[in-house]
């Protein structure tokens, strides 16, 4: 029976169904971070229970800690504790854990695929929404809330359902001066921040296989933005080459048995979805949101749909969104002015994104009116850039290089944009407040986001 790259994982993974058909999940990787982990842990505590496999989970803090001066102790108390808390039980516990300032400490979700902790076929769990960013390494990767994280820690199973199946395909070639941002981006305004509720994702199609793996981490951690469980895409010799000799992937025999496996992962050619969408590529510009969802988004050169666009039910949001943006209906925003550029997050913290960062700003620099946070996704990011002079690349353009973590992605450490400030962020949310109260984020990619900070507007990169 044909059988698409979602149900051979999952049936592999399947430990029992229940009656009322609910499915218990065998959890290959657990992540844990600083903001979801206590309770989970006190729960564990509290019922006198140890992690069933501890060497199956990984810990590092990336929420909460500074990007500046990470040798000296958290100043901010509350990230302090929760630092502190997420060290203590994982030594209490016998756990791997990636501290701050430890070569292999960074944001989880870059982490762990640049290590080969995540590797195909996998099931792959964090308590942070966009777990969906493993599923690029060909496994499903889900986020889960704290009383999950205290069921896998403790059992190393879940119980789940098992979604509905789609698949995206985006077929023809990317233009130049687009990027796997800007896929995503179109996707999400395509179908809408909940046109895929209750599916998960499997990206397939010419333009999606042309990725780097770098760019379907990038297209895969968007997958929640629009409702979606997870995304996945189906590990080919991209991903195989890129785990290879990855501290963690399998070695010797090891791989070559692990490698049988990884093969038969892809969707049979007659396999059934419960829904099929396709895109062409040739139809994705450079994409910006000029709302306050990551679905408000328009090519750069676009205006801001006009009211009578909109569904009478969705003009009160419409327009609360853009009050709050500060932009009209009808209105262009390419030549808006920014106030801060920031690159990285668990998005867009690779050191693909900075290679493309620092292909647009070498020769120029940075504008007086601009703050820009260069932030990378992990200490392992940091020292690649090191080691290929980006660093001096950017620091000639009036660029400095932070230290790895969330960062400004969600303002719960010291990076946040003030209130009423533009940011033109690379990351993936683009809520009220979500960079600091009052911030006011259009969400792009690394190439948009080094025209405007060369320029101190919202440019479109290939006009430069």
């Amino acid at each position: 029976m044909s059988k698409t790259l979602f149900e051979k994982i999952w049936e592999r993974h399947l430990v029992d169904t229940l009656a009322d058909g609910t499915s218990q999940l065998y959890i290959d990787r657990l992540y844990c971070h600083e903001v979801t982990s206590p309770q989970a842990f006190a729960g564990l505590r509290e019922r006198g229970l140890k992690p069933f496999r501890p060497e199956r989970i990984f810990c590092m803090p990336d929420h909460n800690i500074p990007t500046l001066n990470q040798d000296r102790p958290i100043a901010e108390p509350v990230s302090r504790n929760q630092v502190e808390t997420l060290e203590r039980n994982a030594r209490e516990f016998g756990l791997s854990y990636f501290g701050m300032m430890h070569p292999k400490n960074g944001i989880i979700h870059v982490v762990g695929p640049e290590n080969g902790l995540t590797l195909p076929g996998m099931t792959v769990v964090c308590g942070d929404s966009h777990t969906s960013t493993h599923g690029a390494m060909g496994c499903i990767a889900f986020g889960i809330g704290t009383s999950e994280v205290e069921m896998t820690l403790a059992t190393q199973c879940l119980m789940q359902r098992k979604p509905k199946l789609m698949r995206i395909s985006v077929e023809g070639q990317l233009k130049a001066g687009v990027t796997a941002k800007d896929i995503a981006l179109y996707i999400i305004s395509r179908m809408t921040t909940g046109g895929a509720t209750g599916y998960f994702v499997e990206y397939a199609g010419q333009a999606i296989r042309a990725l780097s793996m770098e760019e379907r981490l990038t297209v895969c951690n968007l997958s929640i933005e629009m409702g979606a469980r997870g995304g996945m895409i189906a590990p080919d010799q991209t991903t195989f080459d890129y785990l290879r000799d990855k501290e963690y992937a399998p070695k010797g025999a090891e791989w070559e048995k692990a490698m049988k496996w990884w093969k038969t992962l892809y969707s049979d050619e007659d396999a059934v979805f419960d829904k099929e969408i396709c895109y062409r590529a040739e139809d994705i510009e450079p994409w910006v949101t000029y709302g306050t969802n990551p679905g408000m988004g328009m090519g750069i050169n676009d205006r801001i749909p006009a009211l009578e666009s909109i569904p009478q039910s969705g003009r009160a949001s419409f327009e609360k969104s853009l009050d709050y943006m500060g932009f009209k209906p009808g209105q262009q925003i390419v030549g808006q002015p920014v106030d801060y550029v920031f690159l990285g997050s668990c998005t867009n913290g690779r050191v693909e994104d900075f290679r493309c960062f620092a292909s647009f700003v070498r020769g120029r620099h940075k504008a007086d009116s601009v703050t820009a946070w260069l932030v990378p996704g992990s200490w392992k990011v940091y020292g690649q850039l090191k080691a290929e002079g980006i660093d001096k690349v950017l620091e000639e353009a009036g660029f400095e290089l932070r230290q790895p973590g969330c960062s400004a992605c969600l303002a719960m450490n010291e990076d946040k944009i003030p209130a009423g400030k533009y940011a033109v962020s690379t990351s993936n949310r683009n809520f009220e407040g979500r960079q600091g109260p009052g911030a006011r984020t259009i969400l792009a990619g690394p190439l948009v986001a080094a025209a405007a900070a060369v320029t101190g507007r919202l440019t479109d990169p290939r006009s430069m």
